[in-house]
Formats: structure tokens, C-alpha cells, sequence
């Protein structure tokens, strides 16, 4: 009976150099694995494995020395655990994200939220090569936003209430862009400066500094046989339907423009980062 490989790649089972033997490679969404999770992947590499997994780049699993015969057990098995397999070839990936807005006291939003709406919204998505998305909490920039097809970066709209200001200075200190400025009784912020990180906001003691939290996007990144920081297109976004809004614009882009095998940074670069731009600023202004 012949083997559909490319079934197999499809759906997380790389073939390995060993004959009839695979690397899977799991779903895991924001880097988080649950303790039951862990015992059942632990139970399948013992099993059907050679006793350990592979921890990959993009916070992803992968149980080598999976025999073709035993496929179907481990799909099975890792079912009943809550473990799904995850994808390999042109299609959307497994998103990345760091603890943001759960643990890390720098987060300007919940990371892993965005990371899971995202895999909700795209994953397994069939395209004219792999996509991928990261999202990282804050300008710290712990998950490499700018690495992806699309980077989405946590960041604060910030607001000055100058009732609650005493003008003690901790806010211009802790501004690492020099964006904001205090002299004879004034606060003065250079807008052009401002990344929106949001450490006025956090360091304020007297909250007279505000911030909505919002959504940095940058499009075309890549990190592979060929390096390329994505790029800034937009303003901050303020809300989530407006995120999801560019991220369809930008994938459908994507989708529509794209040569077989080719990525999204390559697609740009021969169609037109302009024409890119057009779309997803009409998405952004709704």
C-alpha cells in the first residue's frame, strides 16, 4: 500500500533519514502545555518514541522515532490526552507568544489571548507557503514579533492628566526613547519618539500617567535561508476586531498575490509593499 507523505507532512508527521520513521510535530499555542498534556506527550514518547521530545524554535513539541505502523495509535493516544498534531508545509503555523498579561509585570497585553484567537482564527490555513504569526507582550520584544509574516507587539496609547502629575520626574527617566521632557512646570512628549512601550505608564506613582492597551503590527518578517525584519505599516491598533480585521487583509493579500512556494516578504517585494499598505490601511480605518 503506497504512503501518502505529503498527507502525513500535512498533518505534523515529518519524515526522519531512518526508513518509515517520523519527527511529529505537535500544536502547541503560545508556548503553553498543560500538566496533562505533558503526561500523555511523556506516555506517547516512551511508547512509540525513543524516550524523549524535541523542543523547538517556535515553542513547539516534537516526538521523534514515530514507526509509520504505530500512527494511528499515537494520534489516538494523544487524543484522549487533549494533544492535537500540528502542521508542516504551505499553510499557517503554530502562533508563538510570550506570558505576557499573565505573569510578566511588562506586558502591555495578554499574549497569549491574542495568540490563541489568532490560532483559532488561521490555523492549518492551506496558502502558497507556511505563514506564521507571533505575538510578544511588550517592546522588550521577548517573542521577536518582527521574525513572522505577522508580528503583533503589546503596547500602550498613552494619556497625560496633569491633576494627578507632581512633576516628580520618574517618568522621564524611565522613557528609554527620550520622548518625554520636563521643564520649568511642563511635561512635553515628542510624539515622533514614543514607541508606545508604556513605561511612563507602569512607573507613574501617581497614575497620572494613563494607557490603553493596544497592538503593534509589523508585516513580512522572515528568519530562515533568507532575513528580513518585518515592517511597521500602520498606527497602533486599539482594539481587537480592528487587529483581525488587518491580519484578514494582509493574509488574503497573501493568499491572492502569492507564486507556489514563495513567502510573504517575497510576495512584497515583487508586488509592491505600497499595495500591501493600501489594504491593510483600509482595513485599519474600517
Amino acid at each position: 500500500m503506497a504512503v501518502d507523505y505529503a498527507a502525513l507532512k500535512a498533518g505534523g508527521f515529518m519524515r526522519q533519514k531512518q526508513k518509515n520513521t517520523f519527527s511529529l510535530r505537535l500544536r502547541v499555542v503560545g508556548g503553553t502545555v498543560t500538566s496533562e498534556q505533558l503526561r500523555t506527550i511523556q506516555a506517547v514518547a516512551d511508547r512509540y518514541g525513543a524516550g524523549y521530545v524535541h523542543l523547538t524554535s517556535r515553542q513547539g513539541v516534537e516526538i521523534p522515532f514515530i514507526k509509520l505502523e504505530d500512527i494511528e495509535a499515537v494520534k489516538a493516544e494523544l487524543e484522549q490526552g487533549g494533544v492535537v498534531p500540528g502542521v508542516c508545509g504551505p499553510r499557517v503555523r503554530t502562533v508563538t507568544a510570550c506570558q505576557a498579561g499573565k505573569c510578566c509585570p511588562s506586558g502591555c497585553i495578554d499574549a497569549y489571548e491574542i495568540a490563541c484567537d489568532l490560532d483559532a482564527r488561521y490555523f492549518g490555513r492551506q496558502l502558497p507557503h507556511k505563514f506564521k504569526f507571533g505575538v510578544t507582550g511588550c517592546q522588550n520584544n521577548c517573542l521577536k514579533a518582527e521574525e513572522n509574516d505577522f508580528g503583533v507587539k503589546g503596547g500602550y496609547i498613552i494619556n497625560w492628566d496633569s491633576d494627578n502629575c507632581i512633576f516628580c520626574g520618574v517618568c522621564e527617566k524611565a522613557c528609554r526613547t527620550n520622548a518625554i521632557t520636563i521643564a520649568d512646570g511642563k511635561i512635553t512628549v515628542e510624539a515622533s519618539l514614543c514607541n508606545n512601550c508604556g513605561r511612563c505608564v507602569k512607573a507613574c506613582p501617581t497614575e497620572a500617567w494613563q494607557g490603553k492597551s493596544g497592538y503593534i503590527v509589523s508585516f513580512g518578517g522572515t528568519f530562515g535561508n533568507a532575513i528580513q525584519k518585518g515592517t511597521e505599516l500602520l498606527p497602533i491598533i486599539e482594539d481587537k476586531v480592528t487587529l483581525f480585521r488587518v491580519a484578514d487583509a494582509a493574509i488574503d493579500f497573501f493568499d491572492h498575490n502569492a507564486k507556489p512556494s514563495e513567502r510573504f516578504a517575497k510576495t512584497l517585494e515583487r508586488v509592491g509593499w505600497d499595495e500591501l499598505k493600501k489594504e491593510v490601511e483600509a482595513a485599519y480605518y474600517g
